[in-house]
């Protein structure tokens, strides 16, 4: 006979798992910063080295945290990290690169 289903009202958003990854959950937040100030600073040219530092250092980031991952909730937010991150990169090596 089939089980039960019991909608999961606890915990967080995206099908979490319901344990805490403290270690997922920090680096989602500081992928998403880093994405965000690096797009946010691509769209001035005396700002590469900035747009393009803080975009690698993203990317490094969301690609370490897309590996060690374990729920959706943590996925989505690092892929939305990651794209402004690249973003932010690649155009700030377009104004200038890493180095000035």
């Amino acid at each position: 006979m089939a089980q039960a289903l019991r909608p999961n009202t606890a915990g967080g958003l995206f099908a979490t798992d319901g344990k805490p990854h403290p270690l997922q959950d920090t680096l989602m937040a500081v992928t998403l910063v880093l994405g965000i100030t690096a797009f946010i600073t691509a769209m001035f040219h005396h700002l590469h080295l900035l747009s393009s530092w803080t975009g690698l250092v993203g990317i490094l980031t969301g690609a370490y945290g897309q590996w060690i991952s374990v729920t959706t909730r943590e996925r989505f937010g690092l892929v939305l990290g990651l794209g402004a991150a690249a973003v932010g990169f690649f155009l700030g090596m377009a104004h200038g690169g890493l180095f000035g």
